[in-house]
Formats: structure tokens, sequence, C-alpha cells
């Protein structure tokens, strides 16, 4: 199973989107059984219920970490908030299990940014963090830039954009 990830938890935020096309696009390349994960899901006060010494005492976040846990193949979708990516989806990894949550799994990573950086700085933090963790990183890592300006209609209309999606998918799914 390969798991979207959303990493934000803003309401109405552009990435849900986007992880619903990229969703398509797996699904169109043959990939059997893909779910999506928006940390808009998380509990509320899950920094402070489920994180440490409250590991394993929060129910909600358990069941979102047994989804995370049932993934072969994870894809973060991953807005660019001040210069990085944003705090919950920090917070949401240390939230894994210490040290084999993210072990010898596999990832690709999709940034965007209204700005020109497409999440560049964003995406080498997150692969940082992945590596430290033991998870293999596919090296194809879409930057999508000023992300506004290319969409219609809740959908990336860029050919070039789609063409990198539909590139990471398919390598994704061979990884």
């Amino acid at each position: 199973m390969i798991l979207l990830i959303v990493g934000t938890n803003r309401k109405q935020a552009l990435s849900n989107k986007i992880a619903a096309q990229y969703r398509e696009i797996l699904v169109e390349q043959g990939a059997a059984e893909v779910e999506t994960l928006a940390l808009e899901e998380l509990p509320a006060d899950f920094a402070f219920s489920a994180l440490y010494e409250h590991n394993g005492k929060n129910p909600a976040f358990n069941a979102l970490l047994a989804r995370v846990s049932a993934a072969e193949k994870y894809v973060f979708i991953v807005p660019e908030y001040n210069g990085s990516f944003p705090g919950v989806l920090k917070t949401f990894i240390d939230g894994m299990s210490y040290p084999n949550g993210f072990r010898d799994k596999k990832c690709a990573l999709v940034g965007l940014s209204s700005g020109i950086g497409g999440a560049g700085i964003a995406l080498s933090h997150l692969t940082d963090i992945f590596h430290y963790l033991g998870m293999h990183v596919l090296a194809q890592k879409p930057k999508l830039a000023q992300i506004e300006r290319n969409m219609q209609e809740d959908r990336i209309q860029n050919p070039l954009y789609l063409e990198l999606l539909q590139g990471q998918a398919k390598a994704l799914l061979q990884f």
C-alpha cells in the first residue's frame, strides 16, 4: 500500500488537491492500493497527548500511526512554510516509533510553494530527517513553484509539472 501524506494541517490547503491528483496518477499507473492521510486528521492535542511519555496513550493518534505503519511506500506532499516544511509534519514524524517507524521504507517527496523555490529547502531538510531515520528517499523530487499560477479548477495544469509527477510516480512504483 502507498500512503499519500499531506504535510499540513491547514484546512482547504492546496496540498490536499495535489494529493488527490497524485493519487489519480498512481492509480492510472497501476498502483493497487493508495490511501491518503491528511495531517488535518490529527487530534488537536496530539503534541501533548501522544508524544514522548504519552506515547501510545492517544487512541486517535494511534489509529493514524497504524495506517502509517501498514504502508510500504509513502508520498509526502510538502508545502513550504517559512522556508522549510510545516512544523506539524515534524511533530507528526516525532510521534512515530523510533528508531523503526520509517526504517527501510521508501518514499517520494513533492514540494510546492507560492514563491519561486518550489520548497527545495524544505525537501532538503525533510530528506536529511528521513535519511537519519533510515528511510530510502527517491531522488526525483518535483518542486512545484508558484503553485497557484499553475492550477485551474483545483488541478495542476502545467504540462511540465504533470510530467514530473507522472515520472516520479512511475519511479516510485519501481523503487
